[in-house]
């Protein structure tokens, strides 16, 4: 889900609703920065691991690496997990 289509989406949403409070809105708005946030230092994690990737191929030594990509995959599946959680599970694309 792109960020575009997300924020569309959940403004959409939000206008619907208007049982909601003002701060379950700023409760949900702090959890989908911090989400946002991981996901960027997830997406910084994937560029170390093609770093890796290219010393393992020169033939370099990584003892830890199978363990820390088991670990950041993990990171990732919970990310995912938990945005979809926040967005009910629906997928949306941007305009």
């Amino acid at each position: 889900m792109s960020v575009a289509g997300f924020l569309a989406h959940s403004a959409l949403a939000a206008a619907r609703d208007q049982s909601r409070t003002a701060a379950v809105i700023a409760t949900e708005r702090d959890v989908l920065t911090a989400l946002f946030g991981v996901r960027r230092q997830l997406g910084w994690a994937g560029s170390n691991v093609n770093q890796v990737a290219k010393a393992l191929n020169s033939g370099a030594e990584a003892p830890h690496f199978a363990a820390a990509l088991t670990d950041l995959q993990d990171a990732a599946r919970a990310v995912q997990r938990a945005a979809d959680r926040i967005t009910g599970g629906q997928e949306v694309q941007a305009a």
